[in-house]
């Protein structure tokens, strides 16, 4: 699943004189380091649904978790576009990022296990691995789906000075 570096496309439309585009390599360490993600997902009906969770990033791909009974879930079994965004909250300092897909289940189990080892490493939280998805030990009982979204586009909003800059794979 891993992806080559995107091409970069600053916007100074949309940044202040003397910006320059972020380096890929600060985008892609907040990707790796970032515990917390903002998910937005779809109803059904077209209303939206925003939630926090954390998300492990690998060989270029975001992954959460989830129930298969929660709304994330239920969403992306009739639309699998989603977004994915992290940053600072602050207004002068630090980088946003919004990362667009589609999440696709994650169902092999050696990609399982590697992303196991991830959530254990960067957020001590251990799952086990089934055939096609994790068990929480500590958690309710049931299957935990996994779902990888692999950017189709990156946004990285930069502060002081304020810079929009795109990463696109592919076309």
């Amino acid at each position: 699943m891993s992806q080559a570096e995107p091409t970069v496309e600053f916007n100074g439309d949309f940044s202040e004189p003397g910006a320059t585009a972020r380096p890929w390599a600060e985008v892609a360490e907040l990707l790796s380091s970032s515990e917390m993600f903002w998910l937005s997902t779809v109803r059904g009906d077209g209303r939206p649904h925003v939630v926090p969770l954390p998300t492990v990033w690998l060989d270029g791909v975001l992954h959460f978790a989830t129930g298969p009974g929660e709304q994330k879930a239920v969403n992306l079994r009739s639309n699998s576009h989603c977004v994915l965004s992290t940053g600072a909250n602050h207004f002068r300092e630090g980088l946003d990022v919004v990362v667009e897909g589609d999440a696709v289940r994650v169902t092999d189990r050696s990609r399982l296990e590697q992303l196991a080892v991830l959530w254990k490493s960067k957020l001590d939280w251990t799952y086990e691995v089934t055939d096609d998805a994790f068990r929480d030990e500590d958690g309710p009982s049931g299957d935990i789906l996994v779902f990888a979204v692999v950017p189709a586009k990156i946004l990285a909003f930069g502060k002081s000075p304020y810079s929009q800059t795109r990463y696109r794979y592919g076309n």
